[in-house]
């Protein structure tokens, strides 16, 4: 999806910061997508809007690996659902073929909120959605269903919009006080409590160095084993975001 990724500029900064730092490819882990058409600038698209659905697809996944200066995906996922459900399932079982010809290690789908259509596609695949990537707002009701199920079943939820859909509650003097208790700041304390649901992956955004660095910081201290928020914690922050349940 060229005009929300640059994947080249991805491709030529892994690979530098591999050589400089001597990292092997393994040591990097990509993700990338499969956007169908509606979803894309139509003045730059990577595949024949004209192309059959499964050329499409093809097509994209040859661009993205060249794009990525990489052989393999360490995780391809579908952009959202098609408007018939069969052909998302299309969509998916080429998909599911780069899986069983190496050229991908798993699946997963982004902007599926309707947890019947998620449910359907989980039951209906050969492999099956390793990563749900949505919106974490309350609009959606912040998926709880759809976390749940993907709890109950091993399926990473990765969110996005985390920061920008929730200023509103981060800026609150409450949240600062919880922030600064443990030492973080409100945007930090928000991906610390996603990461400690232990199913949830925050997507980190940002252009800023001292952000970044701040956040790969409470990503550290969480992968160390460190316990920053108790459950007691966690249900505290989830009423001050709205949230109907962890």
């Amino acid at each position: 999806q060229p005009k929300h990724y640059n994947e080249p500029q991805v491709g030529l900064g892994w690979t530098a910061a591999a050589q400089e730092l001597g990292l092997a490819r393994s040591d990097i882990w990509l993700q990338t997508k499969y956007t169908p058409y509606p979803g894309q600038d139509p003045n730059n698209v990577p595949y024949d809007k004209n192309a059959p659905l499964a050329d499409q697809v093809r097509t994209s996944l040859k661009v993205s690996l060249k794009n990525l200066h990489t052989d393999y995906l360490d995780s391809w996922v579908l952009h959202s659902p098609l408007e018939a459900f069969e052909d998302t399932m299309a969509v998916w079982r080429v998909m599911e073929e780069a899986v069983d010809e190496g050229k991908v290690h798993q699946l997963g789908i982004s902007n599926c909120y309707d947890l019947d259509v998620f449910r359907t596609l989980y039951q209906s695949a050969k492999h099956k959605p390793a990563v749900l990537q949505n919106r974490f707002y309350a609009e959606s009701n912040f998926d709880t269903d759809l976390r749940r199920f993907c709890k109950d079943r091993n399926v990473k939820y990765q969110s996005f919009w985390t920061l920008t859909a929730n200023r509103k509650a981060l800026a609150t003097s409450e949240a600062h006080e919880i922030a600064e208790a443990k030492g973080l700041t409100p945007q930090t304390y928000m991906y610390a409590f996603l990461m400690s649901l232990g199913y949830a992956t925050p997507l980190d955004g940002t252009t800023s160095r001292v952000h970044m660095a701040q956040d790969v910081a409470v990503m550290e201290r969480i992968q160390g084993g460190e316990q920053i928020l108790t459950e007691e914690d966690q249900i505290k922050f989830a009423r001050l975001l709205g949230m109907p349940g962890l």
